[in-house]
């Protein structure tokens, strides 16, 4: 039991599907003018180098003067996001890393309570999904994809950094309001399904900007519509999934920060502060979009909300369709 007055410093980031997770070495009374009185240690359930990985270093740079702290990253990636989980959850005393919005659903069981482990500090990023085709698919359009994979039921492939993730995620929710049938080739990470895309092994594959921009930039994937309400001043040629015909269609993969539950409000406070104050500067603003990241800024509770939502919209595709890991 944590004794009265005992605060360990927990943060996650979390994302539609996958998530980071940040978590304070130090003990310290529940006020938040003397926390952290030690350095704190984010823990980022993905590899060195991804986009997420971007995201967390980008943050805890910016966030460091205001906290007074050096803010260490940690990489514990595997098992979608449940190592780093694990860990987290593990250390003296409880701390939690988590997805949220899906893998309450896509797991039987967890060593976490999504609903009662957390409280919500702020939103932190969105990484915007594009769906892309290898250069030897037949379509150009997305118009012309569509028809395509309706013509050639379960024939046309795509890829995916894993069962589960938020591309996969979005290709379901895809094929659900388009009536298409495609294949799922899941692999073990954004890379080898990128590299493979590349290669003409699989035909199309939704992902997020931070690993696709250069190579939709450079032409070597065909970009035919972009998950986000507005086109990306990145891509500005490349129409949205809705101007394509599929109306409404919107998918992200997003990122936020949260505590342990019964953290006080006063650290809460602070802590959105930091982080909104961070996000707002161009420093980190260009930082992020240069990796084709938005930054997105909130109240604890518009993150809160935010979550639910999010969590109560892919759970119901999750069951819908069936979709387990375990």
């Amino acid at each position: 039991m944590r004794p009265p007055g005992y605060f360990r410093p927990v943060l996650a980031a979390l994302s539609a599907v996958p998530l980071l997770a940040l978590l304070g070495t130090a003990s310290a009374p529940a006020r938040a003018d003397n926390w952290p009185s030690q350095p704190i240690r984010w823990v980022v359930p993905y590899p060195a180098g991804g986009g997420t990985d971007v995201v967390a270093r980008t943050v805890a740079q910016a966030i460091t003067p205001g906290l007074g702290k050096q803010v260490v990253i940690d990489n514990r990636p595997g098992a979608a996001t449940i190592v780093g989980a694990d860990a987290v959850a593990h250390a003296k005393p409880d701390g939690y890393t988590a997805t949220l919005a899906a893998n309450p659903s896509l797991y039987k069981k967890l060593p976490y309570n999504a609903d009662k482990d957390f409280v919500y500090i702020g939103q932190l990023a969105r990484f915007p999904l594009v769906l892309v085709a290898n250069p030897n698919f037949p379509a150009r359009t997305l118009k012309e994809a569509i028809d395509y994979a309706q013509k050639h039921p379960g024939k046309v492939n795509f890829a995916s950094p894993g069962a589960g993730s938020p591309h996969h995620l979005a290709m379901e929710l895809f094929m659900d309001q388009t009536r298409v049938k495609m294949t799922h080739v899941p692999y073990k990470g954004a890379a080898p399904a990128v590299q493979d895309l590349l290669a003409g092994q699989v035909d199309l594959m939704f992902l997020d900007l931070a690993s696709g921009q250069q190579n939709v930039q450079a032409g070597k994937l065909r970009a035919l519509g972009v998950a986000t309400p507005r086109r990306l001043t990145v891509l500005p040629s490349v129409p949205t999934v809705a101007e394509g015909g599929v109306a409404g269609f919107e998918a992200y993969a997003w990122q936020g920060m949260v505590a342990p539950a019964g953290t006080p409000k006063a650290v809460v406070t602070r802590l959105n502060a930091e982080l909104v104050k961070a996000l707002k500067t161009p420093e980190v603003q260009k930082k992020l979009e240069g990796v084709g990241v938005e930054a997105v800024s909130s109240t604890p509770e518009e993150f809160a909300s935010y979550a639910r939502a999010e969590a109560e919209r892919w759970g119901k595709l999750i069951k819908a369709k069936g979709i387990t890991v375990d």
